[in-house]
């Protein structure tokens, strides 16, 4: 019998959350260092994973599990990886305890719960890109709601209210509509009309196989479509995400803006194009067009945000336009590009909210205004900020510029004005970002508070080592990211052609049919 290698990644996190509830509430230190040991193992099996037993030669799924759950209905535990979550699976283990360790001593009340609620959250999101049976990837995407719900609203700012509600309104009305297209896809899969297996089923390759009729794909398109560009979020769903990144803690809006929107982004490519790929190309320029319009708009909003974090929230809203454009660009190149901005920006963005955090806990403020010559008195600060601000802009030899130029590789095959349009997104990116850490580093210390400022302690350049190690690898070597992901994209690209073909010949035989004599 195979090791249940993903189930231990899955539930390993959660095994530690249920292990918190015995613990006393004010054995504060001990239930940080029990979250933490348990956080580093499940990274630790990742990277094992990631490096030593996942075969980059193979297309398909990987170190498969599936056991019977609710067999009356057709659902079954049933799990996977392939070169496509793969990175993202690392990413989310990398990221919870590097955000947790930084909420070390910023979170002092509830420190319990906290922890409790961290590691729900990571075994939601390594759901979501493990998950094979549609009914269970549903039932993940809705765990994350409630422990980020909690985490805005009991460790939040002072809009902290209104941003978990309106976070929670915004993915619960996509996540609503993706339901009832889940349910379609059911009983479509009933029907051998359609292609369909005719047995009870959830199963995602199965519903890869459903031919559809165009009408219909494009009505089931929109609900799934809807849901994942909500949680993106896509132009013009964007507007829940700044007020929730400003006041949610330190730690979550890096999980927030590290992994949270790249569910969006994964969902697009591992559901929209594979099961509905003559509705994806339809709508492929429309939604590109959204993804152009958000990259400028993102970059054109953040460069007059007099707050620090929520100008990297609208730079997210920018980034992430690149990520779907390349999705969308139905290229090798795009989404190769796509799935490695992905990680890129978790990294970058991450790094940037991270740091954003440690100043905010020595300042209490996130004005820009505030701020001005730091470099004096935290240098090191400064350059950490500095290597995180060339990643986010996408330095060449930094992790940004890779996935950005995959994406512009492909789109420009496809569509020459999108990408020279999202070019212009890059260079308004260099434009905010430099203009905000001159005003933040560089010249006289104005305000008497910033004289005196304590540069980063050995606890919070831990932070920042392997965020920035990994920002150079991928800049510098990005094969060991691109050769997991080369089989699996090429293998998804072929899927969406194979669906092509067999449409077009339904639709050839349609055509060719008599009609009802009269």
């Amino acid at each position: 019998m195979t090791f249940p290698l993903l189930t231990t990644v899955l539930f390993l996190p959660l095994v530690g959350a249920l292990i918190l509830i015995g613990f006393p509430r004010e054995r504060e230190n001990a239930v940080r260092l029990c979250a933490m040991i348990v956080m580093a193992l499940t990274f630790v099996v990742s990277v094992v994973l990631f490096f030593l037993l996942f075969d980059s030669a193979l297309p398909q799924m990987q170190w498969v599990e599936r056991a019977a759950w609710l067999t009356s209905l057709g659902i079954y535990y049933h799990i996977g990886v392939d070169g496509i979550s793969l990175p993202l699976v690392l990413l989310t283990t990398l990221l919870t305890p590097i955000a947790f360790l930084q909420a070390w001593h910023s979170i002092e009340i509830k420190v319990k719960e906290f922890a409790i609620l961290m590691l729900v959250l990571e075994t939601g999101m390594l759901g979501v890109f493990l998950a094979l049976d549609m009914f269970l990837f549903f039932i993940f995407w809705e765990v994350i709601l409630v422990p980020m719900y909690f985490l805005i609203g009991v460790w939040g700012g002072a809009l902290r209210y209104q941003a978990m509600i309106k976070f929670l309104l915004y993915t619960m009305a996509g996540s609503a509509l993706m339901l009832v297209a889940i349910i379609a896809l059911h009983f479509l899969n009933l029907s051998p009309d359609y292609g369909g297996t005719g047995e009870q089923s959830w199963y995602l390759f199965d519903f890869y196989r459903l031919n559809l009729p165009i009408s219909m794909q494009k009505l089931l398109f929109g609900a799934f479509f809807l849901a994942f560009a909500i949680k993106v979020p896509l132009f013009p769903f964007h507007t829940w995400l700044p007020l929730a990144h400003v006041e949610a803690p330190t730690a979550g809006s890096v999980i927030l803006a590290g992994v949270l929107l790249k569910m969006g982004t994964y969902g697009l490519l591992r559901f929209c194009l594979p099961i509905f790929p003559q509705a994806a190309d339809i709508y492929a320029p429309l939604i590109s067009t959204l993804a152009v319009i958000g990259i400028i708009y993102g970059a054109l909003v953040a460069m007059v945000q007099p707050d620090v974090k929520k100008l990297v929230a609208y730079s997210s809203v920018s980034h992430l336009g690149f990520v779907v454009l390349g999705i969308f660009s139905g290229t090798m190149a795009g989404i190769q590009g796509s799935v490695l901005q992905m990680v890129s920006h978790g990294l970058s963005t991450g790094a940037l909210f991270l740091l954003i955090g440690m100043i905010y806990d020595r300042r209490h403020t996130r004005e820009i205004a505030d701020f001005g010559g730091l470099w004096k008195p935290m240098p090191v600060f400064a350059v950490f900020f500095l290597v995180a601000m060339f990643s986010s802009i996408g330095l060449p030899g930094l992790n940004g510029f890779v996935g950005e130029f995959l994406i512009l590789l492909g789109t420009f095959e496809v569509h020459r004005t999108f990408a020279v349009l999202a070019a212009i997104g890059i260079i308004l990116g260099a434009v905010y970002m430099l203009w905000m850490y001159q005003r933040v580093m560089y010249g006289d210390i104005t305000h008497e508070a910033n004289r005196h400022l304590k540069d980063m302690n050995g606890r919070e350049i831990a932070l920042m080592i392997p965020i920035v190690v990994l920002m150079f690898w991928i800049g510098i070597y990005p094969n060991t990211f691109l050769r997991k992901m080369d089989k699996s994209s090429a293998h998804l690209i072929e899927q969406m052609r194979t669906q092509r073909v067999l449409a077009d010949h339904q639709a050839q035989i349609d055509v060719q049919m008599p009609g009802p004599t009269k």
